[in-house]
């Protein structure tokens, strides 16, 4: 028994699906578009402040953001901030005891290579002794 589907061919169209939304970015906001808006909203009338946040494309959650920004510390407050881990900063004495510890390993493995060759040499030192001792 063999079942068969049919499906309806897709129709290549120009238009974007409306029932996809696109991709949502994140938005970033400079500090002049924050300092701006918050003059607006600190000018605006009673039952104005809804509109500015309609028009904007923002929430409420945002300026009570902004202000505790401002008021932490200027215009500082306001520039993002980089996202992730932030970098350690760098110490001039571990970078110093890292190299001398890269330096303290690269020199043990000369004196391992002169000590072999030494060795080699004694050796050798050793049987031409026997040699011409027996001849």
């Amino acid at each position: 028994m063999t079942t068969e589907t049919t499906e309806t061919p897709k129709r290549a169209s120009a238009d974007p699906d409306p029932e996809t939304p696109a991709a949502a970015k994140r938005r970033r906001f400079s500090a002049s578009y924050k300092l701006r808006v918050l003059e607006e909203a600190e000018l605006a009338a009673p039952g104005e402040l809804g509109a500015l946040l309609r028009r904007e494309g923002l929430y409420s959650s945002h300026l009570s953001k902004w202000r505790k920004q401002r008021d932490a510390g200027a215009l500082a407050g306001l520039t993002p901030k980089k996202r992730g881990r932030k970098p350690r900063p760098v110490d001039p004495q571990a970078r110093r005891i890292s190299e001398l510890e890269k330096e303290t390993a690269r020199l043990r493995h000369k004196l391992e290579q002169a000590e072999t060759i030494i060795d080699v040499q004694k050796k050798l030192s050793r049987l031409l002794e026997q040699t011409t001792e027996s001849r």
